[in-house]
């Protein structure tokens, strides 16, 4: 992931146009990866890709920017929008056409759509069981393969700290779907 000048963060903070615009350029590629890989869905990640710059910007203008990490401070606001939006998407009974799977393998049979589709549902599920940090370094280290120092850096903590994280979430994730797969 690019850096920035901290010159461009503290014009930012003072909701400079060009700034923001250079926050975007940087980092919406890999908040919109980040996001795809969580919701599967190009349109959805697209939406959430943008309410997530929205909220950053509504943190800076009320004086709630970052402290230290802005690109772990970004991806935490990005991981609320995702489990804002499987909340919101749990109460609702009907389901958008939008937001059915894409079938992008003509040899897969309709019921093994269905089985990847649902075994992807459980992992999305269990991933927000997760505390908010495990959740993003799987989703870090897993679904957007960032290295462990590169996961340290974004999140500020040391890389001793991410193999932890990342060890007690794996061990969560196993019992969370070893209990959905109980009789």
């Amino acid at each position: 992931m690019a850096q920035l000048n901290t010159t461009v963060y503290e014009a930012a903070k003072q909701l400079d146009s060009a700034a923001l615009g250079q926050i975007y350029d940087c980092y919406s590629p890999d908040i919109y990866t980040y996001i795809y890989h969580r919701v599967s869905n190009p349109n959805m990640a697209e939406d959430l890709t943008s309410q997530t710059f929205m909220r950053m910007l509504e943190a800076i203008r009320k004086g709630h920017a970052w402290r230290t990490s802005f690109s772990g401070w970004l991806f935490r606001i990005a991981h609320n929008i995702v489990v804002d939006h499987y909340r919101q998407r749990s109460r609702r009974q009907q389901v958008n056409i939008e937001e059915m799977p894409h079938l992008t393998d003509q040899q897969e049979t309709p019921e093994e759509i269905v089985q990847i589709r649902l075994r992807n549902q459980n992992l999305q599920e269990a991933i927000s069981q997760l505390t908010e940090e495990q959740a993003l370094v799987v989703s870090l280290r897993f679904l957007e393969g960032y290295s462990i120092s590169e996961v340290a850096q974004m999140m500020e903590k040391t890389e001793g700290a991410i193999k932890a994280l990342q060890y007690r979430a794996v061990h969560s994730l196993h019992r969370i779907l070893a209990k959905r797969t109980e009789p």
